[in-house]
């Protein structure tokens, strides 16, 4: 169930960068996190490339799952993206543009660590949008039969996450780790780094990865023994005069922040991958044997779960109370008039969501000929009111909406559910699916008759000045 809290969404007050190298690519980058408005999400713009094109943080864009988590639209590559989002999620930062001059963001020390300190410096503000949230009241999970792995929400007051790890070593052992609230993810998860095995290591050293890789932003557990051979790549690879072991099974210096540093992190990739749901969640995460495949297979049931959610969510609407639009008002926004207006009335209109209704009657025009024995309301029309309602939405944001059309330029989605009759009254609800650029947006439409879905469609309209 979705739900409106009473929090204010967030973003940050000021830009901010950060510059290290991309762990696999071994190239320089420079990150900037930016302020963004309310239900933008988190969104990664490649200014290296032609058009400085964004990839929004979003679950159906994951295509590999490696090494680390990869977004992949229209070409446009953000690979490892887990440990930055996780720094956002873990600050309770809701909106931010995350700009990148690479396709990598900087390994750092393989933590969050310092992504939290460089977005705490920036300041974070409050937006006029509430925040909304996920909330579980059943118990989800999702299962991977080949490597065991499992992740199952459960409910709970608050956004909580516990990791369990077993990877069938000696060196590493069983290990967990848990929040019980995000506001503990700073002091007790964000500096926990990344690590590997060195089996992992020699494999990936042979793959040509990890060129960004040191002894200082990866934990490396020697699970075999080390050979000569592979202590001269370590040295090549690690620029390092002398490469040992210490007594923990641990490559080279380095000292474990917390003796279950490994389960940490593992937490602190969970929170990263399912920032990619796009919505917060209200429950308990309980992950045994977690890794960026699962994370992902989890949050792409969960976007799915969530997204019917969304749909079956019928908009209450008070219709004795007076509307914020009516017919003659709707006229002055959209081109449209009878018996080509589909819509009555608007109730709700806000940055990113509209909400408005049709009575339809026994004396529509399109009744005269369609089914006339049977009178039903043609689909074709449903739908055209769905981005009539989408033009409101848009439209109202103009100074001269009488200045401009909205042409259809994509409908994608459509089912129709239930029949709608004479005498039944349409409620629709169409919002905003991503940021309005460049004259294109992309929408979700929802028509509700009777208690029930009767048809859904996404719609993309493109808006044109015309005058």
């Amino acid at each position: 169930m979705i739900v409106t809290t009473n929090h204010n969404q967030t973003t940050i007050s000021k830009k901010v960068s950060l510059n290290g190298v991309g762990l696999h690519t071994g190239k320089d980058v420079s990150i900037t996190f930016q302020p963004s408005e309310s239900n933008t999400g988190y969104c990664f713009k490649r200014i290296d490339l032609d058009n400085q094109p964004i990839v929004e943080a979003n679950i159906n864009y994951v295509t590999n799952t490696e090494r680390g988590t990869c977004l992949n639209k229209n070409n446009v590559i953000i690979q490892t993206c887990e440990h930055v989002l996780a720094s956002l999620v873990g600050l309770e930062i809701d909106n931010v543009l995350i700009e990148l001059d690479a396709s990598e963001p900087p390994i750092m020390d393989g933590s969050s660590k310092y992504f939290i300190e460089a977005l705490e410096n920036a300041g974070i503000k409050e937006l006029k949008e509430k925040r909304k949230e996920f909330v579980v009241k059943n118990v989800i999970s999702f299962k991977d039969k080949e490597s065991g792995s499992e992740i199952t929400v459960i409910p709970a007051d608050e956004y909580q996450v516990t990791t369990m790890v077993d990877f069938g070593t000696k060196i590493l052992g069983t290990q967990n780790a848990s929040i019980s609230s995000i506001s503990e993810f700073k002091d007790n998860i964000s500096s926990c780094r990344t690590f590997s095995f060195l089996h992992e290591i020699e494999m990936l050293l042979n793959k040509g990865l990890i060129k960004g890789g040191d002894l200082n932003n990866a934990i490396v557990y020697v699970d075999k023994p080390l050979s000569d051979s592979t202590m001269e790549k370590l040295k090549k690879a690690f620029n390092k005069d002398k490469i040992k072991v210490k007594s923990n099974g641990i490559l080279d210096n380095l000292t474990l922040h917390y003796p279950n540093e490994a389960a940490r992190h593992k937490l602190l990739d969970v929170i990263g991958d399912l920032a990619l749901i796009g919505t917060k969640i209200r429950g308990k995460v309980i992950a045994n044997k977690p890794g960026h495949f699962i994370n992902t297979k989890f949050s792409k049931k969960m976007k799915d779960i969530i997204k019917d959610s969304k749909k079956n969510d019928i908009p209450q609407v008070d219709f004795s109370s007076a509307p914020l639009l009516d017919t003659t008002k709707i006229m002055e926004i959209l081109p449209h008039r009878p018996p080509f207006l589909f819509i009555d009335k608007i109730y709700e209109l806000t940055d990113d969501l509209v909400i408005g209704v049709k009575n339809v009657t026994i004396d529509e025009d399109f009744f005269k000929g369609h089914f006339p024995d049977y009178p039903v309301m043609p689909g074709v029309i449903i739908i055209e009111a769905m981005a009539q309602m989408g033009g409101i939405l848009v439209m109202s944001k103009l100074d001269d909406p009488q200045n401009y059309l909205t042409f259809f330029a994509k409908i994608d989605k459509v089912r129709f559910r239930n029949k709608v009759l004479p005498g039944d009254t349409i409620i629709f609800k169409c919002s905003l699916l991503g940021p309005f650029r460049r004259g294109i947006c992309h929408m979700q439409g929802l028509a509700y008759a009777n208690d029930k879905l009767c048809a859904e469609a996404e719609l993309t309209a493109q808006i044109t000045k015309v005058k």
